[in-house]
């Protein structure tokens, strides 16, 4: 089995997203450089970044995420974002009625089928966990492998917390990754077992 990360751009208070679910300025980092990260040549990042970044996209076999993210992308359209294989979504709602069945997408409901369906999906590829609410929640399950940062120069304030409503202490292994880009600084901890 791979490994299970909890990822996310972060702003330095800890927020993904402020109170209306916008990230502002958060991703700047992803238009900041000079090499395309992807086929779409939309997002170029510096060389530290692209190193980093493209990767730990490699790596991704299934990305997990709640209802309110898939909802909010509109799930993406059917197509899993940044080449991702499979996205499982935890809901304690189905698909919506006018899903395409052959997209990707699973909906299990519950944190535990979540990571059971993801590892299932991902074999020896690595378990991306969404940051927020669910990351949270498999964080707090002792779930969770690594957590991995990018953290942006920026102080929202307020908004949508990077760990969700955790709210017991858990211990990480000192930074094993501290890279810095340009609007960026990427982190990886180990979850101290």
């Amino acid at each position: 089995m791979g490994k299970v990360v909890l990822y996310s751009t972060v702003s330095v208070d800890g927020f993904i997203a402020d109170s209306g679910d916008q990230p502002g300025p958060l991703f700047d980092w992803l238009t900041s450089g000079d090499v395309p990260l992807d086929e779409s040549g939309q997002l170029t990042v510096a060389q530290a970044s692209y190193d980093i970044t493209r990767a730990y996209w490699d790596e991704i076999g299934v990305t997990i995420v709640g209802r309110h993210v898939f909802d909010l992308t509109d799930g993406w359209g059917g197509t899993p974002p940044a080449g991702i294989d499979h996205v499982v979504v935890v809901s304690h709602r189905p698909a919506p009625e006018d899903w395409n069945a052959e997209a990707p997408f699973h909906f299990v409901d519950g944190i535990e089928a979540a990571i059971a369906k993801a590892q299932e999906l991902a074999g020896d590829r690595t378990v991306e966990v969404a940051a927020g609410d669910v990351g949270g929640q498999v964080l707090a399950a002792g779930l969770v492998d690594e957590v991995a940062m990018d953290v942006a120069p920026v102080v929202l304030g307020s908004g949508k917390r990077y760990f969700g409503s955790v709210n017991a202490q858990h211990l990480l292994e000192d930074p094993d990754v501290v890279i810095q880009g340009n609007r960026v600084l990427h982190l990886r901890y180990r979850v101290r077992r």
